[in-house]
């Protein structure tokens, strides 16, 4: 049974779908969600959905190895970034090379970077006059959004919509997505 580790900032409802997915699945499970916001309701999904869960700080993440050897003990087989919003340090990236996938609210490599994150990306689109737009699943690297792109899906922008209706159109293409792609990049 192969092991996930999520990363969040936020809501969780990525993460908590990837979890009700792998509950009953044979091939992977979400062993443990990590947070930089102690006040998150990613944790009290976990609580909930009975995974554990904790919370950490900048320092633990960026200055010393407290998050890594964290990880380490847990030993995951995938770490999944799911709407976490600190720049993920490359001390694990090097230490979990191919590991690390995020899910991005556009079709990159259009409006990805530092602050493109939610509703900021939404509201790009939809100043932009984009006529579509969707998510990409990718490898973390070093860089914000720059890792090797494993898989987007689209939909279309209408003229009339709205930043809110665009963020709507993604979560569900997150919601039917995400898992199936985290269990073909484990199996």
């Amino acid at each position: 049974m192969k092991r996930i580790v999520i990363f969040a900032s936020g809501s969780g409802s990525n993460a908590e779908n990837l979890v009700e997915y792998f509950n009953n699945n044979d091939v992977a499970s979400v062993v443990q969600i990590l947070t930089n916001n102690p006040q998150a309701k990613v944790l009290d999904r976990a609580k909930r959905l009975k995974v554990s869960a904790l919370s950490f700080n900048k320092i633990a993440l960026t200055e010393t190895n407290d998050v890594l050897n964290l990880l380490n003990a847990t030993k995951p087989d995938l770490i999944v970034l799911a709407g976490f919003l600190w720049k993920f340090p490359e001390a694990i990236i090097n230490e979990y090379p191919n590991k690390v996938i995020n899910v991005h609210p556009a079709l990159l490599p259009k409006f990805g970077g530092k602050g493109m994150y939610g509703m900021n990306v939404h509201k790009a689109v939809v100043d932009n006059k984009e006529t579509e737009t969707g998510i990409t699943i990718h490898y973390v690297n070093e860089n914000y959004d720059e890792g090797a792109i494993i898989f987007q899906a689209k939909c279309d922008v209408t003229p009339t919509d709205t930043a809110e209706d665009v963020a709507a159109k993604i979560h569900e293409l997150e919601m039917e997505h995400f898992p199936k792609v985290v269990e073909d990049l484990l199996k």
